[in-house]
């Protein structure tokens, strides 16, 4: 009988990758290609939607051709992605209107802004579990279509899609035939009911976007379409989809309430499973739809850091201090401590729990003494306060004290940050063997769709763990660092206000 694998397409914010996973959830080959990021204007950030679909086809075949494999090896394709990212394109031809505005962008605050003021932010929690923000893809899809010319007349005439990532890339590998999302993705646009798992008419209106241009919103784990492209030379099923966070807590098998786990990327995400109910915060994390599976909803808490991994990215592609990432960890490791500095990555504003959008990007406590090592580790150790202001939340929230915290990403290979990040818990941070959790999460719902695995006690067998970091700071210390911390946090807010 003929080896059959299951095929994740992995598209992030700065790579797209596609990993082929066996039986056992290990993974047999993977490809990863990096695309072009745009800056039109401060704190303006694009994709051109070409390049994420030019860049996750061209892995996808690298990566079967690798394998030695074919198109006939392939039993499903599970899709995780960037989430919030916004593409709308001809209904017809398939040619996008503008750039994919990304979720970093900050060009809609403004707007965002006026609709605090006007009184809809607790309409807006209730439908979606999500706080007003530019984040959110609403408020892009309004800009696009009031900015591009002759967008509003096609939206109403039906002509034009709106997709995020994983809608564009369904598209494409059918050759337009299907426009549909996951309920995951779709609770992240600002735009979908969570509890009448609708696209709300209300919030529609409020954003003068047509329905039309909506996907139909499936569950994430069942057969969407086959392929249609010349890519592959047999039809494979697309059988698994969920928002990149929501896919890293399905692999993570953080499956019943109250299990978390964080993801360190570009950006930071912590997620917890909080069951059949959705969970409505009093501390700015957000509730959202973390999967749908056998006709059951499961709800999550989530906190969002923007500029986690990115941060370490900005070191090395901006001010040049480092010649990769990694170096990062050897120069926090040259000095004892860092140093009295501070540094606060408010590049694109604060998310959760602060949401502050007009807060910049900060460093404190700089002296004559100070080096680019006491800079590099203050970055590192920025990743880890902004954290565990979320778990600080999530507590708050739950009443659940934090004894374990699954962690995932690229970040989580660096094991200063890992340890830095148990010591500021007082917490079990468990690294586990397979780090690409996002791509394993989606290549499970896509399996199980297809009877690729039979349950999910099979797939908790296949979790396993490589590294437990211990706390081992003094409380004492603890607590200095976490005062240090909101005092620098507190004078980075409003500063472009």
């Amino acid at each position: 009988m003929m080896s059959q694998y299951i095929l994740t397409l992995d598209q992030g914010t700065t790579s797209s990758r596609a990993i082929i996973f066996d039986r056992k959830g290990q993974i047999v080959e993977m490809a990863q290609q990096e695309f072009r990021q745009i800056y039109p204007k401060p704190g303006w950030v694009e994709h051109d939607p070409k390049d994420i679909w030019s860049s996750q086809a061209a892995v996808a075949t690298t990566a079967i051709t690798k394998a030695g494999v074919n198109g006939k090896n392939i039993a499903a394709i599970g899709i995780t992605n960037q989430r919030e990212t916004t593409i709308v394109w001809e209904r017809d031809t398939g040619r996008p209107l503008y750039n994919a505005i990304v979720w970093q962008d900050r060009r809609t605050a403004e707007f965002c802004n006026m609709l605090k003021s006007q009184g809809h932010a607790h309409m807006i929690q209730e439908k979606t579990g999500l706080v007003i923000d530019a984040y959110f893809s609403a408020s892009k899809i309004k800009w696009i279509l009031d900015h591009v010319e002759g967008a509003r007349e096609k939206a109403k005439q039906g002509k034009l899609c709106f997709g995020t990532v994983d809608t564009w890339l369904m598209a494409k590998f059918t050759n337009l035939r299907l426009h549909a999302t996951d309920v995951s993705n779709a609770s992240r646009t600002m735009l979908y009911n969570i509890h009448t798992h609708q696209w709300d008419d209300d919030l529609l209106a409020l954003f003068d976007i047509p329905k039309a241009m909506m996907p139909e919103v499936k569950s994430s784990s069942e057969i969407y379409s086959q392929t249609a492209t010349t890519l592959f030379a047999t039809k494979i099923p697309i059988a698994g989809v969920a928002g990149d966070q929501q896919a890293a807590l399905f692999g993570q098998m953080c499956t019943k309430p109250g299990m978390l786990k964080t993801t360190y990327g570009t950006g930071c995400f912590m997620m917890m499973n909080t069951g059949g109910t959705p969970a409505i915060s009093k501390n700015n994390l957000l509730t959202t739809i973390a999967w749908q599976l056998d006709g059951k909803t499961t709800y999550a808490l989530e906190g969002s850091v923007f500029m986690g991994g990115a941060v370490i990215q900005w070191l090395r592609d901006e001010l040049g201090m480092l010649n990769n990432a990694a170096e990062s960890e050897k120069l926090a490791l040259s000095v004892s401590d860092n140093g009295g500095v501070y540094l606060v990555p408010a590049m694109a504003g604060l998310g959760a729990p602060h949401w502050d959008q007009s807060a910049r990007g900060s460093i404190f406590g700089l002296t004559r003494g100070s080096s680019k090592a006491h800079i590099a580790r203050a970055a590192l150790e920025s990743i880890v306060y902004q954290v565990g202001d979320l778990v600080a939340a999530q507590v708050s929230d739950t009443g659940i004290k934090l004894t374990e915290m699954r962690v995932d990403g690229g970040a989580v290979a660096n094991n200063f940050l890992m340890q830095f990040q148990a010591d500021m818990l007082g917490a079990k941070v468990i690294r586990p063997k397979i780090l690409e959790t996002t791509a394993l999460g989606a290549a499970y719902l896509a399996g199980l769709a297809i009877g690729y695995w039979s349950d999910i006690d099979e797939l908790k067998g296949l979790w396993s763990v490589e590294r437990e970091f211990v706390s081992k700071m003094d409380s004492a210390i603890r607590e200095d660092n976490t005062r240090y911390w909101h005092k620098a946090v507190k004078r980075a807010k409003g500063w472009s206000a």
